[in-house]
């Protein structure tokens, strides 16, 4: 089997799909989407497609040590993003070509359906318990939220008083068997995040994303013992290298591997199984589209250490049979490959230039915040 080309798709609201086409006919999805920087990743999947064209697509491992080690510079967020697409679509093409799962191909099935969770937002206590209501109405046992903009390096009380009244009114209005998790954007400061911290801990947040920025580990341990909310990180991070740190100094008990930026599947369950000898449990990024969903889904069935999957797209049309929700889970596809088909037609009236910007936030001096 030989790789003969490979399409690549901008689809709204701010994806990347890839299409890999092989001389047998079976082709395979990826998806390389980078958030703001698609056109970029684009750049870099075609770059790659010069080595990949005449290359058997079976040899998944090979091909992405070549595309890793081979371009001299490496890691970072648009090579990664831009081999982990690649690296899905040869995953999905295995699959098929042998008719099972790629979970099957990982190990088989380690639990029997995925639980997931809903993104929730608002601006006063009264909206946030109404949205929260609302997901869980629908099926969702478990939100995350994010319950503040720019924060100060030193902020005021009546930020965290505003932030605590929000995430009170969330479990006031959905109770104690719904688990709640906070994601903070690296928007605080490691001083903010432990005074957040203490103060949210009465209301049992399930975790803690990203408190501060994770470029300094031992910042993070600090904010990690400070609190008994577990705190998450993985979503800024890239390969097992980039993991390695964080799992050995133990600065997260969760963590979030994005399978379109870290690396692919296989090294996502690489990492997974680094963060198994820790006691440490996996809850991959993926505010994505349908085929990075798929392939976490994938990931998710065969690793051991799995808590729990974000998603954006249930109940979205871009499959030709969506992965349909039940009790907070999702059941786990018995298709060849990532289990799914794209509803091509439908994916056709949402394409677009890849134009997406990232939000920026500003404090009131005018200066840059983290958003």
């Amino acid at each position: 089997m030989k790789i003969t080309k490979i399409e690549m798709f901008h689809v709204k609201p701010r994806w990347l799909f890839l299409k890999m086409h092989t001389n047998e006919g079976i082709v395979g999805y990826g998806e390389p989407t980078l958030e703001g920087r698609t056109r970029t990743v684009e750049m870099a999947v075609r770059e790659f497609e010069r080595y990949l064209v005449g290359q058997d697509p079976l040899r998944i491992e090979n091909h992405w040590q070549a595309m890793y080690r081979g371009t001299f510079y490496r890691g970072g967020p648009v090579l990664m993003s831009a081999i982990s697409g690649i690296e899905q679509a040869m995953w999905d093409i295995l699959g098929k070509k042998l008719g099972v799962p790629v979970y099957q191909l990982l190990g088989g099935k380690c639990q029997d359906k995925v639980r997931v969770y809903a993104h929730i937002g608002g601006r006063t206590p009264e909206e946030y318990a109404k949205n929260a209501l609302a997901k869980v109405e629908q099926g969702f046992t478990a939100l995350k939220t994010t319950l503040f903009e720019a924060v100060k390096p030193v902020d005021s009380l009546s930020l965290v008083n505003k932030a605590v009244e929000k995430f009170k009114a969330i479990r006031n209005a959905v109770g104690d068997e719904v688990d709640i998790a906070i994601d903070c954007h690296g928007r605080l400061s490691p001083a903010m995040a432990i005074r957040l911290a203490k103060a949210l801990e009465p209301y049992y947040p399930m975790f803690l994303e990203e408190p501060c920025l994770p470029e300094n580990v031992d910042t993070m341990v600090t904010v990690a013992r400070s609190t008994s909310i577990p705190i998450t990180t993985g979503e800024r991070l890239f390969t097992k290298w980039g993991f390695r740190e964080v799992i050995e100094k133990q600065a997260a008990s969760i963590l979030q591997p994005d399978i379109s930026h870290a690396g692919g599947i296989m090294e996502c369950k690489k990492i997974a199984a680094m963060a198994e000898t820790y006691y440490a449990t996996i809850a991959p990024h993926c505010p994505l589209g349908p085929i990075a969903l798929a392939a976490c889904i994938q990931l998710d069935a065969c690793t051991p250490n799995f808590l729990i999957q974000e998603q954006v797209t249930l109940g979205e049309r871009y499959l030709l049979e969506p992965f349909k929700l039940k009790d907070g889970y999702v059941e786990i596809p018995k298709g060849p490959g990532l289990g799914i088909e794209l509803d091509e037609s439908l994916i056709k009236e949402k394409i677009y230039d890849g134009t997406w910007e990232v939000p920026r936030l500003y404090y009131e001096d005018g200066s840059v915040a983290e958003w």
